[in-house]
């Protein structure tokens, strides 16, 4: 089966793959209480280190070992997955809103609204991102509500060029003429006409930056600049891993392994919703 016919079956392999671990990593997170098989804060010294159960030394109900606090990493990372997955839709959504909506206007209204939107495009994309991220936090001050201001207000800038692009590219196809001519004023076509037709790269940038939000909350967890409590984030539980990695390797490792699958998984469920329902491809 060839992939044109693939795409329009849908059976699009890394649309299945990738959505299906978002899938279950998002159900995790959301009945953590439920299926969490140990207290995420709970701290036992005498279970410190404890392998994973295929590893001598492993103690039921500890299906990935313990950190150098004797507390259950699986049921931190389960937990953590609920700060990656609330950053990641709340300042996405954000980003996507703010930046779609003025690349729109500028790339379908140009003239001096394209100007004024490029050139603060420019301004703010030549702040390195992660660097102007830690800055924000600092002044907003720790805790997951800053997290999402500072990611949305520095990705904004990536919808806002993508779709400028987008829309440029559709207000001179011949379609917008015929609206124009129909009689169609220029926001209604603009909402009508040009919008559906971006919407496959929205989608896709949408995904795509959920996956940049998750990188960057964890970073901010790595240097302690995240949610000031005690709940777990993967960023937090990399870090602890990190100081002891010659004594277990697990606990660098799982939560590692967890964060690059689920940003990979976020990028290629956005590009296969691309193939899939963009009219082009299709």
């Amino acid at each position: 089966m060839d992939e044109a016919r693939i795409l329009r079956r849908g059976l699009s392999p890394r649309l299945w793959l990738a959505g299906g671990w978002l899938l279950v990593a998002l159900l995790a997170a959301i009945f953590a209480p439920l299926i969490a098989p140990q207290d995420p804060l709970a701290q036992d010294l005498m279970l410190e280190h404890l392998p994973p159960f295929w590893l001598d030394g492993a103690e039921p109900g500890y299906w990935l070992g313990t950190d150098s606090l004797g507390r259950d990493l699986l049921s931190r990372l389960i937990f953590g997955g609920r700060i990656a997955f609330i950053v990641a839709f709340a300042a996405a959504s954000a980003a996507c809103l703010v930046g779609s909506a003025l690349g729109l206007i500028a790339g379908y209204f140009g003239g001096w609204a394209d100007r004024i939107i490029s050139r603060v495009v420019d301004i703010w994309m030549a702040f390195p991102p992660v660097l102007f991220a830690i800055l924000l936090v600092a002044v907003l001050g720790t805790g997951l509500s800053s997290v999402i201001i500072a990611i949305a207000v520095i990705d904004w800038t990536r919808f806002c060029r993508v779709i400028r692009a987008e829309a440029m590219s559709q207000a001179r196809m011949d379609y917008v003429e015929s609206a124009r001519i129909a009689g169609y004023g220029r926001i209604g076509i603009m909402l009508r006409e040009v919008l559906p037709n971006v919407v496959p790269s929205v989608v896709a940038l949408l995904s795509l930056e959920m996956g940049i939000a998750v990188i960057v909350e964890a970073i901010l967890s790595f240097v302690n600049l995240s949610i000031s409590t005690d709940d777990p984030t993967w960023g937090g539980i990399i870090a602890e891993g990190r100081l002891s990695i010659h004594q277990a390797w697990w606990v660098l490792v799982f939560p590692l392994a967890t964060l690059i699958l689920t940003v990979l998984s976020f990028s290629q469920f956005g590009e296969g919703l691309k193939a899939r329902f963009d009219p082009v491809l299709r």
